[in-house]
């Protein structure tokens, strides 16, 4: 717990394990997509335990109030500690989760997102360099 009992959003989102890095924090931060108490911030801005922290991250929305700080990136189960989802945000972002899958399973295989394969790379590479 920090002394101060206050600590940077950025920080506190990386050690609750929202952003993988601090600079991914950070842009989300700046990019507005973090809002505390109802405001967008800047990086640098303050948190206390009680804030509410709207995060949207991949078309969902996390709404959770600050529970503890820390300075430290620990364990996935420590992380979740930091902070206290209600009922009403988790429900939602389950229907949003629920939506999009319903909507993927819906579409053509040839039109979802796929990796090519090997055979396909390779047919994508002779393409390439005949057409030079």
């Amino acid at each position: 717990m920090n002394e101060l009992g206050q600590i940077r959003i950025d920080k506190w989102l990386w050690a609750a394990r929202f952003f993988k890095t601090r600079g991914l924090a950070a842009d989300a931060v700046n990019g507005g997509k973090v809002h505390v108490n109802g405001q967008r911030c800047k990086p640098g801005k303050d948190v206390k335990i009680g804030d509410l922290v709207t995060v949207t991250k991949d078309q969902y929305t996390w709404e959770v109030r600050v529970t503890d700080l820390n300075q430290q990136r620990r364990p996935a189960q420590e992380a979740a500690g930091l902070y206290h989802e209600d009922a009403t945000s988790a429900e939602k972002r389950r229907q949003q989760i629920e939506l999009r899958k319903q909507q993927q399973a819906q579409q053509h295989p040839s039109e979802r997102e796929h990796k090519p394969n090997k055979k396909q790379r390779r047919q994508i590479h002779r393409f390439k360099q005949d057409s030079l």
